[in-house]
């Protein structure tokens, strides 16, 4: 039975990418894609070749009794983002219906498997990988969630997680703050973490982190909450929160007052030009680093708890 989408295409500047996905994803969107971004490959730009500086989303929801109505709550949700999004505004959006094997092809052309340092692979579904010696495997549908290993602060997150379970011991608690599909929970899981708490707010984004969880056979390990972080323990080896630059800062004291002695820092989520203001927040934590990576117009901040 063929299934009927209806396609929603929103002209975002590159900063808003992440925000407008989730405000997407929160009025039921159930896939994403984003135009001219080469999603299979990881290739380092070139440091003298600007990025772009907008994109077009294509974001995918079941097509709606009334589609006026669906795009009247998508215009009045964005036009909230307006102040936060520079750029956004005047919105675009454009409509028409798709069936399921259109975007479902198409998401195909765009995912494939992934591999992230030595051992980590992340994997759609679909594509058949057995992997050998140590290598572990991460399993996403995208048509489930938004967090697929694509997206320029995932990846640096993903990689920051891979390096840090490369030799052991591993770090055995790990806590991760937003986690939205899940994904760097799940990843820390198939590498080695004998327990990882994963929160998030959004009611959504906890039903489709364990979601995933199931689908990697990890629900064990993860624990998925949508307890605030204000309300959760302390003692994890490795934090990480690929969050908005300024809900790191917002966030800073709980996100350290949660490091073991000895624990990792991972933070991402944020512009290369917002670099000196989150570093500058966190300087007052008296944490060793930061040790920085960087990809495209993104970068992740890794720091360490003294012992």
């Amino acid at each position: 039975m063929k299934k009927a989408w209806l396609e929603l295409d929103v002209h975002v500047p590159s900063a808003g990418i992440d925000l407008v996905c989730n405000e997407l994803a929160e009025l039921g969107c159930e896939g994403v894609t984003v135009e001219e971004r080469e999603l299979d490959t990881f290739v380092v730009p070139d440091p003298d070749e600007s990025p772009p500086e907008s994109y077009w989303i294509k974001a995918y929801f079941p097509q709606a009794e009334d589609q006026a109505d669906l795009e009247e709550t998508v215009r009045d949700r964005l036009t909230w983002l307006g102040p936060l999004v520079p750029g956004l505004l005047p919105l675009t959006i454009e409509s028409h219906p798709v069936q399921n094997e259109d975007w479902a092809e198409g998401w195909k052309q765009h995912f494939s498997a992934v591999r992230i340092g030595k051992r980590l692979i992340i994997k759609p579904t679909w594509e058949a990988l057995t992997p050998v010696a140590d290598e572990v495997v991460v399993n996403i549908d995208p048509g489930m969630a938004f967090g697929t290993g694509t997206h320029g602060t995932t990846r640096l997150c993903l990689e920051a997680l891979a390096d840090l379970y490369e030799t052991p011991p591993h770090p055995c608690q790990v806590l991760d703050v937003g986690t939205g599909s899940g994904i760097l929970a799940i990843a820390a899981a198939v590498l080695g973490a004998k327990r990882v708490l994963a929160c998030d707010i959004e009611e959504e984004s906890c039903r489709t982190a364990t979601e995933n969880a199931k689908l990697n056979g990890v629900l064990g390990q993860v624990e998925i909450t949508g307890e605030s972080l204000e309300t959760l323990e302390n003692g994890f080896d490795i934090v990480v929160a690929n969050i908005l630059a300024e809900e790191n800062i917002r966030l800073g004291a709980e996100l350290t007052t949660r490091l073991a002695p000895g624990g990792t820092l991972i933070l991402s989520g944020i512009l290369q030009e917002k670099e000196a203001l989150v570093t500058s927040a966190f300087a007052a934590f008296n944490l060793i680093g930061p040790v920085v990576s960087r990809e495209a117009e993104w970068i992740c901040l890794q720091y360490r708890k003294e012992g």
